[in-house]
């Protein structure tokens, strides 16, 4: 008998559809948690302070009065300075912000480790109620005294009259050149009132009103006067027309006058 062969009748079972989105859902699912891993252990790493720290500083701008160690000590004055990747910029500048001298600042940060700060200084041109400068615009700053490089005019006045005050001096200052003087204190009173002192020790007594005038007043006078202005003690101008002189001659016979009433 001839061998005859059977086909099953039993077909394979292929996978299921589902299972194969299954797997490829677990991959994806997969890699991304490896990804998320890797991002926050990376960003875990940036911000460890003990990684990237900032170390060091670079100082630029044209600086007379503020050094690196002036920098570094508004730096100090931070609780606490974070990584590279961490520290706010904006606190860095405003603690450098300030140090007294310091007129603007821009600081930002250098790979991996440097902080550049790049500073501008105030431009003092005169002394301000005894114990603060005035700026080129008018801005009052605390810098030392100590560190001028060279005598600066005393302006004196109220708080908020110091870019008046400015301007005036400026201005009167720029008139008395054609004298050979200058002013070396300015005061605006309480009342308004003004007085000046020149390099030569005279006193302008200015009052409120027509302080321009009286300028020019006290010019014409003090032309006429020639040799004779060397012993004028001050000038009162507080008149419509004509002045007040006083000589040191009568100070010096009131001063005596009063030791012998004595």
């Amino acid at each position: 008998m001839a061998n005859t062969s059977y086909l099953s009748d039993e077909k394979a079972h292929p996978i299921p559809l589902l299972s194969k989105h299954g797997i490829g859902a677990v991959f994806l699912v997969t890699v991304i948690a490896v990804i998320a891993w890797l991002l926050y252990s990376t960003i875990s790493w940036m911000l460890d302070d003990q990684r990237l720290p900032l170390s060091k500083i670079v100082l630029q701008g044209e600086l007379t009065h503020v050094s690196a160690a002036d920098v570094q000590d508004a730096f100090g004055q931070l609780e606490h300075i974070g990584s590279f990747m961490s520290q706010d910029i904006n606190v860095l500048q405003h603690s450098v912000e300030q140090i007294p001298w310091v007129s603007q600042a821009s600081v930002r940060k250098q790979w991996p480790d440097t902080v550049k700060v790049f500073l501008t200084e105030y431009q003092a041109v005169a002394i301000w109620n005894g114990i603060s400068l005035l700026d080129v615009n008018g801005v009052v700053f605390n810098g030392d005294l100590t560190q001028l490089e060279q005598e600066q005019a005393k302006l004196y006045g109220p708080d908020g009259s110091q870019v008046d005050v400015l301007s005036t001096y400026r201005d009167s200052n720029n008139s008395l050149k054609q004298l050979g003087l200058s002013i070396s204190s300015l005061v605006l009173n309480d009342r308004r009132a003004w007085q000046i002192i020149l390099d030569n020790g005279i006193r302008l007594e200015l009052g409120k009103d027509s302080l321009k005038e009286r300028l020019l007043r006290f010019i014409a006078l003090y032309q006429e006067l020639g040799d004779k202005a060397s012993k004028v003690s001050y000038i009162d101008l507080r008149y419509d027309t004509g002045a007040a002189v006083g000589w040191y001659q009568d100070l010096q016979d009131e001063l005596q006058d009063g030791t012998q009433t004595k």
